[in-house]
């Protein structure tokens, strides 16, 4: 598809879709160039409108005044402005300030933009259905699609756009009340058929947007599937009356629905874009939506404003807008799924749960909550029990006999940097830094129990007496020169993952020779070009159990405080554990409790020789990332299992159990699965994964995510990493003491003059 008029800027411009983002894009393009033809179709009357108030950011509204005065000029009048969030948690309200939102009706906001298309001259053909969008595509120049998530123009391209939608496990209804909230409101229900949740906020002096919202399961437990519409709204202004003061709600057309995130691996094809919903999709949770589209139209205009041709100007606009709608979407996936699992964190206390709902899209963080109101945050530090000045990073946490003075990991690192398994100076440099450097706990990389169980050739071990000694010499020098800061060994086994190269030769390939057998829970190679590993036999893996078993003691005599068993990617225990890698037709395989049957012993012969004072924590997976593998649930029954063998933490990391995963990265993407197994198992976690700053260490903590974060690359980058993030809160006190020989370094060094003096007098003519 080609521009109709052979030129290389359009000139004839059709808009599929009348909502905010299609309105405001044509007043845009008009507006830049009063010449264009601009038409919009839009198949609903003036006054039709789902949803009823909309929320814009102060960003979004400094882009419209730049853009347009006249319309932001016309927002500003209607307005209505506010700070506050309470949450309303088991009869008790907390107050949360200094947020800063703006709304206005829906419907307003539609007027405004009809009335400054038809004063630019924008062509408004209104209660009309758009024309095929291929016909359209041959007659126009350009075909801007914002016909929203249910869009006909993209499912005409399906091809060409590659959409994914993924439903999620909600239902709501948008409503409206007569009446103002004083803050934008949320409240919690908990009924007899389960967790319901009220959204509330004023758009207009009086009037204010209501959207109820609950699990499918509940939805359907509570009768709603049952009920008409009027029935559904009165059963709801029934469940939450106190919020609405008795008042009623209603409804314009409103269904109940399930939101469905959009993700589209193009966003143009030819002379056809997609914009907004049409483009992508938001939870409401977040307030996204009319944001993104009119965020979406000023980006579309100023690139085809900018760009010397259509096509490079389609390639900047999703260039520009791709990543900052990725970042969105994904906070907007953390919190839709931290309102899916609501039952989850009900049991906090009203303090700490109205933090955590806070903090739950990970946009709003300790720090920065701290700055809107510091009241508050105070509060639930106190609640929390951080004593005065102390971040709760830097608080103390307690595993069996072992006191850790603060809650930072050095996360396990393999450094493939050992001769015949036996750590080395590096190592004594490598980890006695990042003990000198403040952190709670420092863990090595995994140590293998066998040199057949090894990753490459460059892996430690303590399968000899040598390897212990040296191992004796590192947690020496951590515990006499660095004290108050303990050291871990994570013992592990390669399985059908090992004989490879190191990592920056590249990783999970053969060695070139030199490649030793690999053994594992089913004979299935890591990926294509893999060794095949050997299943293990009944004397294997008694085997198997007994090297575990003489690891532990040898990393008990070594003086290692913690012991971490190895029980994710992929790695032998791991291999047991998930369907995808564990086929066995034996007393090994099969169901879960089956499949946990040698990853338990092997805990159990470990646990045995350990001293009983000292922590044994596990590390798992606890999701393959892919279809038919290890899922959320199943992590919580592996934690419990664990637990009631006597493990005293779960280290939840995720994936590397398969080659051909689809892991969601994102900013402490793996926390939710932490979370879910200490409120549903009752057992302490430690969350790693993209946790890169102190700011998220405090939330994850006070949220009551996590008990413990594991830091790997930030330790890399900087091994004083914990010493600094104290310095830079200002923070003095026995969760972060400096060394003796480092004190001098504890303020950041000057690094020019900044004193110079200013001007005194200006004189002017």
């Amino acid at each position: 598809m080609m521009p109709a008029s052979g030129t290389n800027h359009p000139r004839r411009i059709a808009i599929i879709g009348g909502g905010p983002g299609g309105l405001y894009a044509a007043a845009l393009l008009k507006r830049l160039d009063p010449s264009r033809e601009t038409t919009l179709w839009e198949r609903n009357t003036p006054d039709d409108t789902f949803g009823f108030g909309v929320v814009l950011s102060d960003e979004t509204l400094g882009g419209m005044e730049h853009a347009d005065p006249a319309v932001h000029q016309a927002l500003q009048r209607d307005f209505v402005r506010w700070n506050d969030i309470d949450i309303v948690h088991r009869g008790t309200r907390q107050t949360a300030g200094g947020h800063g939102f703006a709304a206005l009706g829906r419907k307003r906001l539609l007027e405004i933009l009809h009335e400054r298309c038809r004063t630019l001259g924008v062509d408004l053909r209104l209660r009309t259905e758009a024309p095929y969008p291929s016909w359209l595509a041959e007659t126009y120049d350009l075909v801007i699609a914002a016909d929203g998530v249910h869009s006909t123009t993209r499912e005409a391209y399906a091809d060409a756009f590659r959409p994914r939608l993924t439903p999620h496990r909600c239902r709501y209804i948008w409503l409206a009340a007569d009446f103002a909230f004083d803050a934008f409101r949320f409240e919690i229900a908990e009924t007899e058929h389960g967790v319901m949740q009220l959204h509330g906020y004023p758009y207009a002096a009086d009037a204010s947007t209501v959207i109820v919202e609950m699990r499918e399961e509940v939805w359907r437990a509570a009768g709603f599937d049952e009920l008409g519409e009027h029935e559904s709204i009165g059963r709801c202004a029934r469940i939450f009356t106190d919020a609405l003061g008795g008042r009623p709600l209603k409804s314009n057309n409103s269904t109940w629905t399930t939101f469905r995130t959009v993700v589209n691996e193009r966003w143009s094809h030819g002379n056809v874009v997609l914009l907004g919903d049409a483009a992508h999709t938001a939870h409401f949770s977040i307030g996204s939506g009319t944001k993104l589209a009119v965020e979406d139209a000023l980006a579309l205009a100023a690139c085809l404003s900018e760009q010397p041709t259509l096509e490079s100007a389609l390639s900047a606009y999703e260039a520009e807008r791709r990543p900052v709608v990725a970042s969105t979407q994904r906070a907007a996936r953390a919190s839709l799924e931290w309102f899916e699992n609501l039952a989850l964190h009900v049991g906090q206390r009203p303090r700490r749960f109205a933090f955590n709902l806070l903090t739950r899209s990970r946009r709003v963080t300790h720090d920065n909550l701290r700055l809107r109101d510091a009241r508050f945050t105070e509060a639930v530090e106190r609640e929390f029990g951080c004593p005065p000045g102390t971040p709760p990073m830097f608080t103390p946490f307690r595993l069996r006999g072992l006191t850790l003075r603060n809650r930072v990991v050095v996360s396990p690192m393999d450094m493939y940097s050992a001769t015949d398994g036996v750590p080395g100076d590096f190592h004594l440099v490598h980890l006695g830094a990042r003990a000198l450097g403040g952190a709670g706990l420092v863990m090595t990389e995994m140590v293998c129990v066998s040199p057949e169980g090894r990753i490459t050739p460059g892996c430690t071990g303590l399968y000899t007496a040598g390897q212990a000694d040296a191992w004796r010499r590192i947690t020496e020098f951590v515990h006499t020169r660095a004290p108050g800061t303990a050291i871990g060994v994570q013992l592990g086994h390669c399985g059908r993952k090992g004989s490879t190269r190191p990592m920056w030769e590249g990783m999970d390939e053969p060695l070139p020779e030199g490649n030793w057998p690999l053994v594992a829970a089913s004979p299935l190679p890591y990926k294509p070009g893999s060794q095949t590993p050997c299943q293990l036999s009944r004397a294997q893996l008694t085997d198997l159990r007994e090297q575990f078993a003489s690891a532990a003691g040898r990393a008990a005599r070594a003086g290692f405080d913690l012991l971490e068993l190895h029980c994710a990617h992929g790695y032998l225990l791991s291999g047991f554990l998930s369907p995808l890698t564990n086929l066995r037709q034996d007393a090994y395989g099969g169901t879960l409790g089956k499949r946990l049957r040698f990853p338990l012993e092997v805990f159990d012969a470990v646990r045995a020789v350990w001293p009983a004072e000292r922590p044994m924590t596990v590390r798992i997976s606890a999701t393959d990332w892919a279809d038919g593998g290890t899922s959320a649930e199943d992590a919580v029954e592996i934690a419990r299992a664990f637990a009631a063998h006597g493990a005293d933490a779960i280290d939840v990391s995720t994936g590397q159990v398969v080659a051909d995963e689809e892991p969601e990265f994102g900013r402490s993407y793996q926390t939710p699965f932490a979370e879910r197994i200490r409120h549903s198992a009752r057992i302490p976690v430690i969350a790693v994964g993209a946790i890169s700053s102190w700011d998220d260490v405090n939330s994850l903590i006070l949220a009551g995510r996590t008990d413990l974060c594991a830091l790997a690359r930030p330790h890399l980058h900087d091994p004083n990493w914990t010493l600094h993030a104290a310095a830079e809160q200002g923070y003095s006190g026995p969760g972060a003491d400096w060394p003796a020989p480092y004190l001098a370094g504890s303020r950041p060094p000057r690094t020019g003059r900044t004193d110079a003096p200013r001007p005194r007098l200006s004189l002017t003519r």
